[in-house]
């Protein structure tokens, strides 16, 4: 948490591109295998309450530029939203268009869940390109695949065609959810970093909204035929703008002094420093810059003593890998960026999204889709209140007091859904029409589970890149993105199924158990790094307590 006091340690902290111009205070450890800075991060009550020191450039204003990068960066998020909404709506409005036969529940859990499963398989990948190309480049490429797969899907005669068109799509995803949040925490000053990642959730709410809009009135006025293929397609346009606004951003700063490129990296500092000048920002960013090529220069030297330890040379990302493993800091941040985007997945919140038009076709509504778009409101509402929160309140505190209330929504749709009589197949429709008092059961359970989601874990995962030192940063989120994806593939595959052998109302138990169990890990192992540094926030995992205060 930000209030930890690491004794025997300098009293300095960093932005992470705009910090003191006092270096840290470097150390060797020995137990870890790693070079660690030691820092003082006694700012905060024991409880988690964080303040940024003052006195940092980049405490007053993220800057114009700043706030022009986060936002076309950011576009992947709102493709990212579009694409898990609209498909909401594109299930129940395709008919027989595909393969001349209505789509089974086999089918949709199948079009929808190989996004996940490419996003799963590309994400690792993605991660050591980001290492070897650049964190731009890698958004670059997802855009092209963006516009490929939105175009394949809106040409489908077939369900196999919809299948490739929107695994395409869900390799473009798996590249983008990662780098796109690394890509921001990198630029950002720390005093806005969780607000400036959190603009990436906003936008991926925003794409949900704007897919629900687009799904209600394509399947409400345009034709039967083609209504759909209008709502798959248009997912090509905001990557076509993407790549067009990326052309003129520039490179992270951190990956620039990995590559040798100190001085283009210097270039970007002064920029990120424009919008907050004062007589001391040349000295601040002069020793930004030299704070990076330490933190550079240290894991360096880590990684050969670790190579002359093992005998041999290796390739740089098994060198990575090995290090990710073997030191303890970093297999604890993994454990924890693991531990948070499984759980962010297997709460069941993206079965909401993805079926939540089926959802409430089953409860009776005479408009699924518009009143899914009453979901997705909520989502993208409260997803702007966490953006005022997830700085000020801090991470760790933030999903303490958003999970209960998911669970609380969760249990109160199973008592909803006790009163609904379902058919065998549990995905058409009732055996009778459900009192309405039911429907307003589940409906308004539902608006709770998807606040307390939108205000805590739909946004805290995305952080994991404070979690990581430099040298794994992209492999460890690259690993932890992965394994959102790896869940977010398994509960697009079962969703409809536990609807039908387990019910609706154990389904959600299901959901609300795992959520419990995810509250206990968080309480123990989550310690808070709102307001510290990249590089002061990944010391947090030496002590023996994992941070946690």
């Amino acid at each position: 948490m930000a209030g930890n006091d690491h004794s025997g340690t300098s009293s300095s902290q960093q932005e992470p591109l705009l910090e003191n111009s006092e270096a840290s205070s470097s150390r060797f450890d020995g137990e870890n295998g790693s070079l660690a800075r030691g820092v003082d991060t006694s700012d905060g009550d024991a409880d988690g309450d964080v303040r940024s020191a003052p006195g940092k450039l980049g405490d007053e204003s993220a800057g114009l530029f700043i706030w022009m990068l986060t936002f076309s960066a950011g576009i992947s998020g709102l493709l990212f939203g579009y694409d898990t909404g609209v498909i909401s709506a594109t299930l129940v409005s395709i008919g027989t268009a595909l393969s001349n036969r209505a789509l089974t529940s086999l089918d949709k859990s199948i079009i929808t869940s190989c996004t996940s499963l490419f996003a799963l398989l590309i994400s690792p990948y993605a991660s050591v390109l980001a290492d070897s190309l650049g964190r731009k480049r890698v958004i670059l490429a997802a855009d092209v695949l963006f516009v490929l797969g939105a175009v394949i899907q809106a040409l489908s005669s077939t369900i196999s065609a919809m299948v490739v068109g929107r695994s395409i799509v869900g390799a473009a995803v798996g590249a983008a959810s990662f780098v796109v949040p690394l890509y921001i925490a990198e630029l950002s000053p720390a005093a806005f970093r969780g607000r400036l990642v959190t603009m990436n959730i906003v936008f991926i709410t925003l794409g949900q909204v704007i897919a629900y809009i687009v799904g209600w009135a394509f399947g409400s006025f345009a034709s039967e035929g083609t209504g759909w293929r209008w709502m798959v397609g248009l997912g090509a346009l905001p990557a076509a703008m993407q790549m067009f606004m990326l052309l003129f951003m520039p490179e992270s700063p951190r990956w620039l002094v990995k590559a040798g490129r100190s001085g283009e990296a210097r270039v970007v500092i002064q920029k990120v420093a424009g919008g907050q000048q004062s007589d001391s920002s040349p000295r601040l960013v002069d020793a930004t810059l030299k704070n990076i090529e330490i933190e550079v220069r240290e894991e360096e030297a880590a990684r050969r003593l670790s190579s002359r330890r093992t005998g041999h040379g290796s390739p740089a990302w098994l060198e990575s890998m090995h290090e990710l493993f073997s030191v303890r800091r970093n297999r604890r941040a993994l454990a924890i960026a693991c531990l948070l985007q499984g759980l962010q997945q297997l709460c069941g919140f993206n079965s909401l999204m993805y079926f939540s038009a089926t959802i409430f076709t089953l409860v009776g509504f005479p408009i699924p889709t518009l009143t899914s778009l009453v979901v997705a409101v909520t989502n993208f509402a409260f997803t702007l209140i966490a953006l005022s929160l997830i700085d000020r309140v801090g991470r760790r505190r933030i999903l303490l007091w958003s999970i209960p209330s998911m669970i609380g929504g969760l249990l109160l749709a199973a008592y909803g859904f006790s009163f609904v009589q379902l058919s065998s197949d549990s995905t058409s429709s009732p055996t009778a029409q459900p009192a309405q008092g039911a429907a307003v059961i589940i409906l308004v359970s539902i608006m709770i589970y998807v606040a307390g989601y939108a205000i805590g874990l739909g946004n805290v995962p995305w952080m994991q890149s404070e979690l990581f030192s430099l040298s794994v940063r992209s492999l460890g989120s690259g690993i932890s993105t992965a394994t959102n994806w790896g869940a977010n593939f398994v509960i697009g595959l079962t969703f409809l199924l536990l609807m039908d052998v387990l019910t609706p109302t154990w389904t959600f138990v299901l959901y609300a158990m795992i959520c419990a169990v995810g509250y206990g890990l968080i309480w123990r192992l989550y310690p808070e790094t709102a307001g510290l540094t990249l590089e002061d926030a990944a010391t947090l995992l030496e002590d023996d307590n994992w941070g946690v205060r």
